[in-house]
């Protein structure tokens, strides 16, 4: 298991890498300049004045300098300094990434809490008028835009209920992105929940004497996580790279939010420094939900 660990721990550096070059290539090339990006759309701003300020920020020399240069101050821990707030740019991502990662938990959370009870429920039901509803609603979960879903949320129970805050607050965010984790385990859980009921040691077991709570939670449920697992750290690996959408929606402080405005604004190093930090916590998620196979499933070895 630690070797395994060790091989994938460094097959993590040159994914990072090749991330970096091609976000830092594809920065470049979409329209815009970020000089210009800093000063009003009627600012009387001369060329001269444009020039000396893209020559401070670094902007006038070759892309393959520029990458060398930035790539040289991440490794010595330094992400730059925002073009726009003139912030240093690890202080921006350590103060963004904490509710980025409060929001992905509790979505997570909130989906599994609703996932679990209700995909057993659809897979001992199987084909009853419970399993139809369910599996219909879990589709139009996965369906409803997640966008359009916030924007709803926030008109019923903020804007017309008065029961929770638009703004500042984790319940709304939360339950929008719930929903569509819920709709996605749902299904999922169901799916394998199903396959495993049919298999051949559940007869075994049923015959032994066992009761059916019991094979369903020792033996049913715990191999059908572990496709439901592999699910799930996609989906939370994904929200703690920054949940776009609902972070728009709600203006929540997060990753998502703040990769929007620096790609806005064409700050090339914020952008830069939050793509790597989603790139490192998804493959870290990833190498989590690979270590949990081991323990759900004695059967899985690691070569």
């Amino acid at each position: 298991m630690a070797r395994f660990v060790m091989y994938r721990s460094l097959q993590t550096v040159p994914v990072l890498f090749f991330v970096s070059i091609a976000v830092f290539a594809s920065l470049h090339l979409v329209p815009g300049d970020p000089v210009n990006a800093l000063f009003p759309p009627n600012a009387s701003v001369t060329a001269d004045a444009k020039i000396a300020l893209r020559k401070q920020l670094g902007l006038d020399r070759p892309l393959p300098a520029q990458y060398l240069m930035w790539l040289e101050r991440v490794l010595e821990g330094d992400f730059g300094t925002s073009i726009t707030s003139q912030r240093p740019v690890g202080w921006l991502v350590q103060a963004a990434w904490p509710r980025t990662g409060e929001l992905a938990v509790t979505s997570l959370g909130v989906g599994a809490l609703v996932a679990v009870p209700v995909g057993v429920l659809l897979a001992t039901r199987q084909g009853t008028v419970w399993d139809v509803l369910g599996s219909a609603t879990a589709l139009l979960g996965i369906s409803f835009p997640t966008f359009a879903l916030g924007i709803l949320l926030m008109l019923v129970f903020a804007i017309r209920l008065h029961w929770v805050p638009s703004l500042d607050s984790i319940v709304l965010p939360a339950l929008t992105q719930g929903v569509g984790i819920a709709a996605i385990l749902i299904r999922t859980l169901r799916a394998d929940l199903i396959h495993q009921l049919h298999a051949e040691y559940i007869r075994t077991a049923h015959a032994k004497g066992l009761a059916e709570r019991v094979v369903l939670v020792r033996h049913v449920l715990r191999n059908a996580l572990v496709g439901t697992v592999t699910v799930s750290g996609w989906i939370f690996g994904y929200q703690l790279g920054g949940a776009v959408v609902v972070e728009r929606v709600f203006a929540w402080p997060g990753i998502g939010l703040l990769t929007v405005n620096a790609i806005y604004n064409r700050d090339y190093p914020v952008v830069l420094a939050t793509i790597l930090v989603f790139a490192v916590t998804y493959v870290f998620v990833n190498l989590v939900v690979d270590v949990a196979y081991g323990v759900l499933d004695p059967r899985v070895r690691y070569a």
